[in-house]
């Protein structure tokens, strides 16, 4: 059955009139009074609002108008077991689109872009406010296709010393990993044991700087392998989240 976010309050038995995006959605695949879809808020609405996902029955198919009567509400999440949010290097071109989009399809619970020193793509002022509206409307979409009810957060782009300074709430005491070439590090799994929330940490392109990788140190996270190869800086931390929350 198709899936649609739907940020609004969905009450079972309320006809609603989907939003731009959905009721778009709908058009395109040319669906008609009386069919069927799955309809989820995305978990982005007020506190204490329920999760997973509800029926919806469409009732009215206009050129600019979708209006749909709600259904019953199904208290289902497809979450992984493990909460982990990536601190990701911005990567160049379209590769940070498909990093997001592919992270949240492994269960990410949030994304921070890190405007790191190696950056290629350097954010601030309106192209940055762009860039985050874009990056999580490509959450929402991978959430509609991989069946998750959870919308991860995308966070404003910030330097690392930025996000030292004030961690999102929620990540002051979080387990902290820095995915690192030095040696002596630890193989992700044996760093990670426990099963606790983890915020993963992960350079651009070239790796976090000298400068960097030791300010990281200095507050906390501890430097894992993922292996004998180097990935790629949109791979690796794909190839740490399948690790960390698929079973």
């Amino acid at each position: 059955m198709p899936r649609f976010h739907c940020p609004a309050d969905l009450t079972p038995g309320l006809e609603i009139t989907l939003p731009a995006g959905a009721a778009r959605h709908v058009q395109v695949l040319r669906m008609q009074p009386g069919e069927s879809i799955t309809l989820f808020h995305g978990g982005l609405l007020a506190p204490g609002a329920p999760g997973g996902e509800f029926d919806a029955t469409i009732t009215h198919m206009g050129r600019s108008e979708v209006r749909v009567q709600v259904g019953a509400h199904h208290a289902m999440e497809r979450e992984a077991e493990r909460t982990v949010h990536l601190l990701a290097g911005i990567t160049a071109n379209e590769r940070m689109d498909w990093l997001v989009e592919k992270a949240t399809e492994l269960g990410v619970a949030s994304i921070t872009p890190l405007l790191a020193e190696r950056s290629v793509l350097k954010l601030k002022g309106e192209r940055a406010d762009k860039k985050l509206t874009h990056w999580q409307a490509i959450a929402i979409a991978a959430c509609e296709q991989c069946g998750r009810n959870r919308v991860p957060t995308i966070h404003p782009a910030t330097d690392l010393a930025g996000w030292l300074r004030s961690p999102p709430i929620g990540l002051h005491d979080t387990g902290r990993l820095l995915l690192s070439l030095r040696p002596g590090t630890q193989p992700l799994r044996t760093a990670a044991q426990g099963g606790g929330a983890l915020v993963f940490l992960s350079g651009p392109e070239g790796g976090l700087a000298p400068a960097e990788e030791a300010l990281a140190l200095q507050h906390g996270f501890a430097p894992v392998s993922l292996g004998m190869r180097v990935l790629r800086a949109e791979t690796a931390p794909l190839a740490a989240l399948a690790a960390l929350t698929l079973d």
